[in-house]
């Protein structure tokens, strides 16, 4: 069962996360599982008019992010140490859909992959594996093996 309701991650992230431009709202969050949509711009496109990689490897960041705080609670030391990202096809001006489905949840390992939409299209423009690293206090009441 999460450990915090989607208002609640969105709380903390503008509280703990104040640099993050990206207008992020959380659609679905469910165990081991979250959805979120966000909003780009023309700011977002690379040459060609396509949304740029940066834009959706901090997208798929984001989404994993927020899964792990829904997961474990408020840990603001939770941090990424790996994410790769494969860009599938090119993703038009619109919003931004990611899926986040949490693969392994440790006590100092949380890995996930990221399925990376654009609205209203149902072929992935992106995926990613993201592994964030957990702070060894924040699991105590999670408690599945390494």
């Amino acid at each position: 069962m999460p450990k915090m309701t989607a208002g609640e991650v969105t709380d903390f992230m503008k509280k703990v996360l104040s640099q993050v431009r990206l207008p992020v709202a959380i659609e679905e969050l469910r165990d081991g599982f979250l959805r979120i949509r966000v909003g780009v711009t023309d700011r977002d496109l690379r040459p060609g008019g396509t949304i740029s990689g940066p834009t959706l490897m901090s997208i798929a960041d984001t989404a994993m992010y927020q899964l792990v705080l829904g997961m474990i609670g408020p840990v603001p030391l939770a941090l990424t140490t790996n994410l790769n990202i494969n860009f599938l096809r090119a993703p038009k001006l619109a919003d931004i859909i990611a899926e986040v489905e949490m693969l392994k949840l440790g006590k100092r390992l949380a890995v996930g992959q990221v399925t990376i939409y654009s609205a209203g299209n149902d072929d992935p423009v992106a995926h990613a594996t993201v592994t964030y690293s957990i702070p060894p206090d924040a699991m105590r009441s999670v408690a599945p093996s390494e």
